[in-house]
């Protein structure tokens, strides 16, 4: 692990057990609340696209809102957010996706991308991938080209990378942790 992968990785709080037992839960509210290590995550979530033409930037409810908001502002781009069923005011696409426990929806708005828009998503962490693989469906449902998936957390024992990149969709993170 790189220097800068280790100084992330150490203000990321870790929480055993929780939501379950055997879970640990990577919890990345530390590191929002370090100024150093937040703004080092932003610069390198953001430094692959410095100088490309990025349109919007979708963040997943919640921790994707932060990381997003700060990554669109950096770009220049616009901010969507996609949310849970029922929290969005205007006309919503919508899409159901699978969970570790069952299934939910998420939507976004419809007017939130214009087709042939070059899209990032952003998140916290992947883990088994079903969200972020309902967040691209639902981008490309309304013409969007999802450019690439952003996450600072990678748990790679669960196979979400492999499920976006078998999607076509380049997959960047900025640290791992093995296990659940």
């Amino acid at each position: 692990m790189s220097n800068f992968a280790l100084e992330l990785a150490s203000s990321i709080r870790s929480i055993p057990d929780y939501p379950k037992p055997g879970i640990v839960f990577r919890d990345i509210t530390t590191l929002l609340g370090n100024p150093r290590a937040f703004r080092r995550a932003v610069d390198a979530l953001v430094h692959p696209y410095a100088g490309m033409k990025i349109d919007k930037i979708a963040g997943m409810e919640a921790r994707g809102f932060i990381l997003g908001g700060a990554v669109a502002h950096q770009l220049s781009a616009g901010f969507v957010p996609i949310r849970k069923k029922g929290k969005l005011p205007h006309d919503t696409v919508r899409i159901a996706y699978s969970l570790e426990y069952g299934v939910d929806e998420m939507e976004m708005h419809v007017d939130a991308v214009e087709p042939g828009e070059k899209v990032i998503l952003v998140d916290d962490l992947i883990a088994t991938g079903g969200t972020a693989v309902g967040a691209v469906q639902l981008l490309r449902q309304i013409g969007a080209d999802v450019v690439s998936a952003c996450f600072v957390i990678d748990l790679p024992d669960l196979g979400g990378r492999k499920k976006l990149e078998a999607l076509g969709v380049e997959v960047r993170t900025l640290v791992e942790f093995s296990g659940h």
